[in-house]
């Protein structure tokens, strides 16, 4: 049986093609994903754990849960350099510090934009650094770079380098450049590097730590010297192994890569589910094809079983061969996504190719066409022998009334109704109760979708004939020739439109929020605030202002931990003459000008919560400080927005209870509105300081959107392989077909039909096919779209349902240039029909 089921593959082998390529494209998306997701996890846990096995133990102060955090004095690390067995403990200073390039940049990303001291120990060096030019910074006015920033900026030894950190800014010249390990510096970061009296100047205070690296002598035993630590240790305080250090920073590195592989492997899963949809069709038109030879191995003697076996023995094989060129594919897709990807932040990682990605990619790819398959073989062992050497069987037309439609419409309708009723309800369990919903509805559509060509081909008739008349006519009558065959190609396509669609309508919605939410609010000309990662800015930080003529502006000073009226709540201070045309108060009851008179304007979220109305005198409490204050407005505010305050106050109110609340932003409105020169001299006013944003709406807008959009672009090229495998179904259907209707296509030439007009048959019926795929799926998608939205509108005030056209045309555009594209080597077969030899066959 075996040499039987290999003899039929290589006979069939032009036909199988196909399907061991959408085989193969699965497996490599599986293999790229498993190796590409491990590969990266081995490069962060490489870089999160490099250079602590140069720490013997780390000493650090326990986090305090409110205040300021705890630190280390000079004294502590004197008594830990003396301990025996001790070499030396080197005090470490971090803090936030921006670096901009020449141009006024910020260099680095995020919560990495970092400070620290250097710390030479008794050698004159600090082994943590290792310079490629110049020194560590010894003065007051001297720093170092790390390599990938230096370079970034063009900066050279001795340039002057422009610094930001929450106490302010200041030029220092460039003394070293040096290379680091992910102890100190995180991938795409930035690390400054001052002297160690600077850095507790700029960060903490005169001899004061964040923590202490102490570095054991040769032979010692580090659990032992890790007692001796503890016993001199002051309270609070914690001792922990360089090798504990990195197991704990092993496992966040690993646990942040997981979840990249788990949407890889999500989108892998569903290129594997288009790609079934393509084997079932190739085999049910295999076995179709060859219903008279199985038939007469059943009338010479093979059993029912050994006939099974010979074929699912084939899909064995084909699935085989495909899974190893897929693993093999797939680790030279995971080494490039390596290299694309790559910085010089990031440099690539060596491949990591285990015994487990290969083994789950060989089942995967194996098992695939087997599950496929089995319905085709066992519809055509279904039928009897003599009935299948008296003739082929014809296509059996998809029924309205077959129990198999009347059960998909019964599943479709639940599905629906199902994702309905999760979006109407709203509850906790919404978005599972729509999952659930989604995938009935799905499932059901897929299988109606043969029913759906008829009528959905009957309304695109009349268009096609009045532009092509005969080719149009023929492809119309093609297509529905064999509606579920029609139906599962297009509904590989409808499974990757959904998801598209639904992502698209989520992406767009979600993004017309953030902008609103904050824009929407903003009517000053600039926000300024700490770029991501500072820390706070003071009070002082808006006086700065003073300087700018014709300025208006207010901080959103943030004041935390009173009692107001019984409730926990925050109160934001900010200037009253100004408050009122810089943000957008849309004041339901009351008014904004009685915060001039020392009263509050509240949220209406906060108000309707608390139970609070206008005119109600409150008892404000704040740690020993006590008193009353009076409700003098309340307007509308989304409780999600992280510009409009839930409490408005006047600054002065705030003052009384807290001496150095947290400014959490600076409005401003320039004299002549925002412009390139306003820009400038609101960021010179502010001192030229990298560690202050100086942002205007189109810059908040794309900052707040534009995460969204670059996570949509990555979704959509994971499900562009999705859309390749569906495009291979239409090439693989219209191929079989183009074989199964060599004698009609040679009447039709012999009739006068010319090879142009074959082509653009088998043109339109490909786009016939797309069209069908592209509308249910696209319908359904904005569908769970809008669900999906609705469970959001309850927590997120704001949110509302926007359907982008311009995405949605061209998700449906690139459905049928792929189908037009598919098209291609069936139509060229077509057109080369031999006619004597296709009218005599």
């Amino acid at each position: 049986m075996f040499r039987t089921a290999l003899r039929n593959v290589l006979a069939h082998k032009a036909r199988l093609l196909m399907t061991a390529f959408a085989v193969m494209l699965g497996v490599t998306f599986v293999t790229g994903s498993l190796a590409y997701g491990d590969s990266l996890k081995q490069a962060a846990v490489d870089r999160a754990t490099a250079g602590y096995d140069r720490i013997s133990l780390n000493i650090a102060p326990d986090t305090a849960p409110d205040g300021p955090s705890p630190t280390l004095d000079d004294r502590t690390r004197t008594t830990l350099a003396g301990l025996p067995g001790v070499t030396a403990a080197a005090g470490r200073v971090s803090g936030f510090a921006a670096v901009a390039d020449r141009e006024g940049r910020l260099l680095g990303n995020g919560r990495f934009r970092q400070g620290g001291n250097y710390a030479p120990n008794a050698k004159g060096t600090d082994p943590a650094y290792r310079f490629t030019q110049g020194s560590g910074p010894t003065g007051d006015r001297t720093i170092a770079l790390d390599e990938a920033s230096a370079a970034k900026a063009g900066y050279h030894i001795g340039d002057t380098v422009r610094v930001g950190t929450n106490t302010g800014a200041d030029s220092y010249e460039l003394t070293g450049v040096f290379r680091t390990d992910g102890s100190k510096l995180s991938p795409g970061g930035s690390l400054t590097l001052f002297s160690g009296p600077v850095a507790q100047r700029l960060f903490l205070q005169p001899g004061q730590y964040t923590r202490i690296e102490v570095t054991a002598d040769p032979g010692t035993d580090v659990t032992q010297l890790a007692g001796r630590v503890e016993a001199v240790l002051p309270e609070d305080t914690s001792a922990i192994t360089g090798v504990q250090l990195a197991r704990l920073q092993a496992n966040l590195a690993s646990s942040d890569s997981d979840t990249m592989s788990q949407i890889m492997l999500g989108f892998a899963a569903v290129a594997l589910f288009v790609a079934t949809f393509l084997i079932s069709n190739t085999f049910t038109m295999l076995v179709s094809r060859r219903t008279r030879e199985l038939a007469l191995m059943r009338a010479v003697g093979a059993s029912r079983q050994q006939v099974r076996r010979i074929l699912l023995t084939e899909s064995v094989l084909v699935g085989l061969i495909a899974s190893v060129a897929g693993t093999v594919a797939g680790a030279g897709v995971a080494s490039l996504l390596q290299t694309l990807f790559a910085s010089t932040d990031s440099p690539p990682a060596p491949l990591v190719l285990t015994p487990a990605t290969v083994i789950i990619a060989m089942l995967v790819g194996t098992a695939l066409p087997v599950v496929a398959a089995w319905l085709p073989i066992r519809r055509a062992m279904a039928i009897p022998p003599v009935a299948a050497l008296s003739a082929a069987e014809p296509p059996v037309p998809a029924s309205a009334g077959s129990l198999r439609s009347r059960l998909s419409a019964a599943l479709f309708l639940v599905g629906i109704a199902t994702v309905t009723y999760g979006a109407i309800t709203t509850g906790k369990d919404a978005r599972t109760v729509i999952g659930l919903g989604a995938g009935l509805a799905l499932v059901g559509a897929i299988c109606l979708i043969p029913l759906l060509s008829r009528p959905f081909v009957a309304l695109v008739r009349p268009l096609l004939i009045r532009l092509n008349p005969v080719h149009g006519d023929l492809a119309a009558r093609n297509t529905v020739r064999d509606p579920r065959r029609t139906g599962a190609t297009a509904a590989a396509l409808a499974i990757a439109l959904t998801l598209a669609s639904g992502l698209s309508v989520l992406g767009a919605s979600a993004s017309r929020y953030l902008e609103r939410a904050t824009t929407h609010a903003l009517t000053a000309d600039y926000l300024v605030k700490p770029p991501s990662g500072g820390q706070r800015m003071t009070p002082a930080t808006a006086e700065l202002l003073k300087k700018l003529p014709g300025a208006a502006y207010s901080p959103l000073d943030q004041s935390t931990q009173y009692e107001l009226g019984g409730t926990t709540s925050v109160l934001t201070g900010v200037d009253p003459a100004t408050i009122g045309e810089l943000l957008r108060y849309d004041v339901i009851e009351g008014s904004l000008d009685s915060l001039a008179e020392g009263r509050i304007a509240v949220a209406d979220f906060k108000a309707r919560s608390a139970g609070w109305k206008v005119g109600q005198s409150l008892p404000l409490k704040r740690q020993d400080k006590q008193g009353s204050v009076t409700i003098g407005a309340i307007y509308t505010a989304d409780e999600q927005s992280e510009l409009m305050p839930s409490i408005t106050a006047p600054a002065s109110l705030v003052s009384r209870y807290d001496s150095a609340p947290a400014t959490h932003a600076i409005l401003v409105s320039t004299k002549g509105g925002p412009s390139r020169a306003a820009l400038a001299d609101v960021t010179r006013a502010l001192g030229d300081n990298p560690a202050l944003a100086v942002l205007d709406k189109e810059t908040i807008a794309a900052e707040d959107t534009s995460g969204i959009g670059d996570q949509l672009n990555v979704f959509y090229a994971l499900l562009s392989m999705a859309l390749a495998i569906a495009a291979l179904g239409i090439a693989n259907t219209l191929a079989m077909s183009v074989l199964e209707r060599r004698k009609e296509i040679g009447t039709l030439r012999a009739l006068g039909l010319d090879r142009a007009g074959v082509t653009r048959m088998i043109r339109i019926e490909a786009l016939l096919v797309g069209a069908l795929g592209a509308t249910v799926g696209t319908v359904l998608g904005v569908f769970l779209g809008w669900a999906l939205g609705r469970t959001l509108q309850e927590s997120v005030a704001g949110y509302t349902l926007v359907l982008p056209w311009g995405r949605l045309a061209l998700g449906v555009l690139i459905a049928l240039t792929g189908a037009l594209l598919a098209s291609l080597w069936p139509a060229r077969r077509a057109a080369r029909v031999d006619i004597p030899a296709a009218t005599t066959a």
